[in-house]
This record gives C-alpha cells, sequence and structure tokens, in this order.
C-alpha cells in the first residue's frame, strides 16, 4: 500500500469514526432522559404513590385519632391513600426507629410530639434516635392545651382554693399523670415549680387509667390534656381548674387561665407535629407541608379537630423547628432540676 492509499484509508476510518460519535450522541442523552426524570420526579410529580403515616401509638389513642382525621383529608386532596400504620412501644422509640430508617423522598411521614422530639432527649441518656440528626420538621399539627383537673367529691371549688391548700400540706398531696415525663406529668411539675408546691407523683401507664382514678377519687388532682379529659368533664366526672394556655380554651369558656390567677408561665400543652426523614428534599418538605395544612385546615377537619380538644395549626417547617428549639430551651432546664431519668 503506498503512501496516497494510506492517507485515503485514514481519512475513511476518521470519518467511520465522526458518522459514530455523531449518531451515539443522540443515544446517549436518551439513556440519560429516563434517569434525569427519575431524579426530577419527586418536584414534578409529587405525590405519585401511597403515604406510609407512622403513629408510635396504638390504634385510637388521641395521636392516631389525629393522624386519621388528617390523613382521611389528605389522601382526598392528594389523590393518594394514606395508610396509617401504627407503631407502639419504647416511649415512641420503635416508630420513631422505622421512620428514620425509611427512604428520604417524602413518602414516610412521622407522627411527632413533644415527649418524642422535646423530652426524650433530656430524660434518656442513651436514645435510641436523636432527633435533630434523624428528622426534618414538616408541620405542627395541633396543640392540646393541659388542664387542671379535680373529681367531683372534691370539696376544692377553683384553682386558687386548690393551690393554697396544696401549699398548707407540703408532701401531702398526691397527683396523678400518663407517665414519668410526659407532659402531663411535667405540667404539674411546672404548677408546681410556679407556686411554690410540693406534691407526690403517681404515674399511671396512659392518661385513660389516671383519669379513671382521680374521677373515682383514688387521688385527688391530676392535669392532663383537654383531648384526653373531655368526655370525662363533659359527663361530670371531672372538674376543669384552670387551663396552661395563654387565653381560655373555646371549650372551657368558664374556666380561668393560669395566667388569669397570676402565673403566666404555667402554659403547657401535648404537641402533635409531623416530620420526615432528615434527608429528604427541601422542595418535598414544603409541598408536603402545604398538603397537610391545607387538610388542616378544611372545615370539616378543623371541626372535628376542635370537638376532640385539638386547637389546629398547619405551620411551615422553620415555624415548627423554632418551636421546638425554645420547648428544649424550656424544658430540659426543669427535667434536669428534678432529676429527671428513664434509663
Amino acid at each position: 500500500m503506498n503512501r496516497q492509499q494510506r492517507r485515503f484509508q485514514g481519512a475513511r476510518l476518521i470519518a467511520t469514526a465522526l458518522l459514530f460519535l455523531a449518531a451515539a450522541v443522540p443515544f446517549a442523552a436518551r439513556a440519560q432522559e429516563p434517569q434525569q426524570q427519575q431524579q426530577q420526579q419527586p418536584f414534578t410529580s409529587y405525590p405519585a404513590k401511597p403515604f406510609r403515616w407512622i403513629v408510635p401509638y396504638p390504634a385510637g389513642a388521641g395521636t392516631d385519632i389525629v393522624a386519621r382525621t388528617i390523613g382521611t383529608q389528605l389522601a382526598i386532596d392528594a389523590g393518594q391513600p394514606v395508610q396509617i400504620e401504627n407503631r407502639a412501644g419504647g416511649n415512641t422509640a420503635l416508630g420513631a426507629i422505622e421512620a428514620a430508617r425509611a427512604p428520604a423522598d417524602g413518602y414516610t411521614l412521622l407522627s411527632a410530639d413533644n415527649g418524642m422530639l422535646v423530652f426524650n432527649p433530656a430524660l434518656y441518656r442513651n436514645l435510641s434516635y436523636n432527633p435533630s440528626r434523624d428528622f426534618a420538621p414538616v408541620t405542627l399539627l395541633g396543640r392540646l392545651p393541659m388542664v387542671l383537673l379535680v373529681g367531683p367529691s372534691s370539696g376544692v371549688k377553683d384553682a386558687r382554693a386548690f393551690i393554697e391548700d396544696a401549699r398548707a400540706f407540703p408532701g401531702k398531696v398526691s397527683f396523678a399523670s400518663a407517665g414519668t415525663g410526659s407532659p402531663q406529668h411535667l405540667a404539674m411539675e411546672l404548677l408546681e415549680q410556679q407556686a411554690g408546691l410540693s406534691m407526690v407523683h403517681v404515674p399511671y401507664r396512659g392518661a385513660a387509667p389516671a383519669l379513671a382514678d382521680v374521677a373515682g377519687g383514688q387521688l385527688p388532682v391530676m392535669m392532663c390534656d383537654l383531648a384526653a379529659a373531655s368526655r370525662f368533664i363533659r359527663s361530670g366526672k371531672l372538674r376543669a381548674l384552670a387551663v396552661a394556655h395563654p387565653t381560655r380554651l373555646a371549650q372551657l369558656p368558664g374556666v380561668p387561665t393560669f395566667a388569669e390567677l397570676g402565673m403566666p408561665k404555667v402554659e403547657a400543652a401535648a404537641l402533635m407535629g409531623l416530620v420526615v426523614p432528615a434527608a429528604t428534599p427541601p422542595e418535598v418538605v414544603t409541598r408536603l407541608q402545604r398538603s397537610v395544612a391545607s387538610a388542616i385546615h378544611n372545615p370539616v377537619v378543623q371541626r372535628k379537630l376542635a370537638e376532640f380538644g385539638v386547637e389546629p395549626v398547619g405551620d411551615a417547617p422553620g415555624q415548627f423547628a423554632a418551636l421546638l428549639e425554645g420547648e428544649s430551651a424550656r424544658w430540659h432546664p426543669l427535667i434536669r432540676e428534678l432529676n429527671l431519668s428513664l434509663d
């Protein structure tokens, strides 16, 4: 083969290679296209499959009722089923761990109260999850204001009289709670601190048996959220003396706030929030928050929550995060002062 033939053959090889590359580029672009669409899917078509909503309490508990009430409307609005999954146990730790391990795609939701997100980090030295590391706040679903309650056999007619009696007999008055470190327990400890009282704590395994014993006269008093206590109040089995809320409650218009009694710092509530795995994209968190808030603000849902004793909220992720930070700063010193530990 002479030099001219070799040059001609080389030119043919280069031309063939260029034609191959020209054909391959569109094919490569088309091959990447599904992957790019898959990456963009959570942002463009979310939600595109059913939600899994983990509730770290048994079916029928207050948190479960709130999740099912909001979840029913969320399913209608989003056009996707909402599957409630009850994972009770470990003082909410089992549900928290399950949610933390889930894919961070916006389809696994976790009902998270102030017990899980605020109190537990101070109550446990070895907590199996880390609220700030494992979860991204979505929204505060609602507040369940605390109410000071006595049984019908109690001769105490108002909160001032109760406080005066308890102050006159330090260490003689016992109070019930839903359990050590529960919002109900810490609300009463806050009242003790602010009013200068010394009472004996009797923890129960849940609010229901504690309420039943106060209604039956086995114990004289407890602080409990309105949602759990409302049927006892309506039936006359318990009497509300004061509410640990900034304003009077619409359900109890005749019951004063602690602020009206000169104790403005006695504010306490069970907080019901919603979180997702920490790595969930912010755009998905924002879309989810808007969908959940829309469901909460539905008039039917608002009416059902109010009847249950829940103050509906539905705030932005940043507002919920700031609330949790403030609550931690408020309650952790009290927990340390009481030397409470659940380890």
